[in-house]
């Protein structure tokens, strides 16, 4: 799960059972209406992985169909496939969530991101989706700046922190979308404005960065771009092979366009120097 997306969602949840993230300064917080649903919704926060997450929220849901905390559950169940990668899951349960509760600007941002980057270049109805992902995205731009802090308990730089990286999440999605369209020069603006924006920085963002200069025939941008997700100690084994392996693509394309180097000096030696060519062999004499 990218950290960048749910920073906000993920210090609620920890802050405690009634420390849901307010979508608006004045929103009320929930509450629960009796002991058992008490119980059930911190079975919900208790849970240690994926899976049990999943379970306890539906069975939140389920017990307690009038439970003010539907809109949590759903973001709990959409959080925890995404951390299973099932992104067909996690995006019914985003869309859920905005069913209960219209102002979740963390389903936006999830749905946001899975719409453009699962869109590809024939889909009859691309520009829909894309425009729909765009919508989210801008969406959650704005109500973001305006959210207050999720829980008294959570310090104004934590806050600001979070805000930041969502607000970064919000733009890597908007650049997602130009990529999808080929548009690379608006998709480059978008992922530099999440990259300088974020409080931490995601690494594969610098990767679409190179990726679109590449595809715009920028070669040594490109190049740079990789060379920073390898010079970073924080980034996986993984991603620095990726960045390798684009890196090597880069130089290739590049170096492809290149004349080639000039023929060496007639005579010339392995260390650089000439040698004078041998004089033409004396006429033979005649008998």
């Amino acid at each position: 799960m990218k950290k960048s997306i749910l920073v906000a969602a993920l210090i609620a949840l920890v802050c405690g059972v009634l420390a849901y993230a307010a979508q608006a300064p004045t929103a009320k917080q929930p509450q629960p209406k009796s002991k058992p649903e008490l119980e059930a919704i911190q079975a919900m926060f208790a849970a240690q992985d994926p899976d049990a997450r999943i379970a306890a929220a539906e069975s939140l849901i389920t017990k307690y169909a009038d439970t003010e905390f539907k809109a949590v559950a759903l973001l709990v169940a959409a959080m925890s496939y995404q951390q299973k990668n099932d992104v067909d899951k996690m995006m019914v349960y985003a869309e859920r969530t905005l069913e209960a509760d219209a102002n979740n600007y963390t389903a936006m941002l999830m749905l946001a991101s899975a719409m453009a980057q699962r869109t590809r270049e024939f889909d009859l109805d691309r520009e829909e989706k894309l425009g729909k992902a765009e919508k989210y995205a801008k969406t959650a731009i704005d109500m973001i700046g305006k959210a207050a802090k999720p829980n008294p308990t959570v310090t104004d730089e934590q806050w600001e922190a979070a805000k930041k990286d969502m607000i970064s999440q919000a733009h890597e999605a908007l650049g997602l979308a130009q990529t999808a369209r080929k548009k690379y020069e608006p998709a480059i603006a978008e992922y530099k404005l999440a990259v300088e924006g974020a409080a931490n920085p995601e690494p594969a963002t610098y990767l679409r960065i190179g990726d679109a200069f590449h595809q715009l025939g920028k070669y040594d941008e490109a190049i740079a771009q990789f060379d920073k997700v390898m010079a970073n100690a924080n980034v996986t084994p993984q991603l620095k092979q990726f960045a390798q392996a684009m890196r090597v693509r880069a130089v290739q394309a590049r170096d492809k366009g290149k004349p080639p180097a000039p023929a060496a000096p007639t005579g010339a030696q392995p260390g650089g120097g000439t040698q004078a060519a041998p004089a033409a062999a004396p006429a033979a004499k005649k008998p």
